[in-house]
């Protein structure tokens, strides 16, 4: 079996030594390099041949953010970002990575000695050994307004015409790599004004999660908010799970529940998605954005069932086209769109149905 070859990029010698014993004990994985800076990373990078980067997003010289913008001019690679201390800082710049391309957000494993270390050791490798699969392309622009696409399945529900008199309540994302990017351009082509509230799972680092809510609110018109249990969802909000917690919709409120990971996952996306299937039926618009596995598709075919309204991102931009086939082989989508496309989209059907504001 192929080894997957990884560089190591970490200044601190005494953490590049224990990445270097994480992934040389894993059978998976093969050490390609183990360098201190990200200049000497990008002198390497055609020589050690990676699969996939560790990369520390705060390093002396060249920063993770700058060196990930290099990578993916010069030889797109996976890049898993690997962030020593959850603070605003390092979160903006480990989110901002995630824009620019890399892939994942690990926190820094701790020491040889400590009781997490196995449990953290594992999920990097992990995570190495997954992202060094997905295929990183440089993104390209889509000139005009993408067509939607027509050769799909049929939904696993009644048809249901785009104008409803009853209007849509609420619109639900889920994504995973690849997520961030794609909540940005998502929920920037929404507009200030967007009269829903917005649900989202993004599938990230339990320590990331206040992060990422920051940083989606810098770079977003939208409020962004950590759902707190049994609060009313606000239009023109986002609301996020809190870490290691299920974001659900019941009676007209949000509801967090710490039951049982849904297919490894918890946030789960098809957690939220049947809750607002039960809660909104057809005022519900789901929407399953890039990510790896199936997270999200059975909860789409759920609320299509109900008779909302389910998108899913084309594998044309999708960095990780797995979440969005799962749902596509399940019939569970009405719309298989370009990211582009599904904010002008989604804007279209509320216009159709009269609904411009709360």
């Amino acid at each position: 079996m192929k080894k997957t070859r990884v560089l190591i990029v970490e200044d601190s010698p005494t953490v590049r030594l224990v990445l270097e014993s994480i992934v040389t004990a894993d059978p998976r994985l093969a050490l390609a390099g183990s360098v201190r800076s990200a200049e000497q990373m990008l002198d390497v990078l055609e020589e050690t041949d990676p699969d996939v980067i560790s990369l520390d997003i705060r390093l002396p010289g060249m920063s993770g953010l700058d060196a990930t913008l290099e990578v993916m001019r010069r030889r797109p690679t996976p890049i898993v970002v690997v962030a020593a201390d959850v603070n605003a800082e390092d979160g903006r710049l480990a989110m901002n990575a995630l824009r620019a391309g890399a892939l994942s957000v690990m926190e820094k494993p701790v020491g040889l000695g400590h009781a997490a270390y196995a449990t953290v050791a594992s999920r990097l490798c992990e995570q190495l050994v997954l992202m060094s699969k997905v295929k990183v392309v440089r993104q390209i622009a889509w000139p005009g307004r993408p067509a939607v696409r027509t050769d799909l399945p049929p939904p696993a529900g009644p048809a249901e015409p785009l104008a409803r008199p009853d209007g849509f309540a609420v619109l639900a994302v889920v994504a995973s790599t690849g997520g961030p990017a794609a909540l940005v351009q998502l929920l920037t082509g929404l507009g200030s004004d967007f009269p829903l509230p917005v649900l989202a799972v993004q599938h990230i680092g339990p320590g990331f999660v206040a992060g990422f809510a920051d940083w989606l609110r810098s770079q977003t018109p939208f409020a962004v908010r950590i759902a707190a249990d049994g609060e009313e969802p606000r239009p023109g909000t986002v609301h996020l799970p809190p870490p290691d917690c299920h974001l659900l919709l019941k009676g007209g409120r949000l509801e967090l529940s710490g039951a049982d990971p849904v297919a490894g996952q918890r946030p789960s996306g098809t957690e939220m998605l049947r809750s607002v299937a039960a809660a909104a039926g057809r005022q519900g618009i789901g929407a399953v954005l890039t990510g790896m596995g199936s997270d999200g598709a059975e909860g789409l075919r759920e609320l299509s069932r109900a008779g909302g309204y389910t998108i899913a991102e084309d594998a044309a931009t999708a960095v990780v086209y797995g979440m969005p086939a799962a749902a596509v082989d399940l019939g569970a989508v009405k719309a298989l769109l370009p990211l582009p496309a599904i904010a002008p989209h989604i804007l279209t059907l509320l216009a159709r149905t009269g609904r411009t504001g709360a």
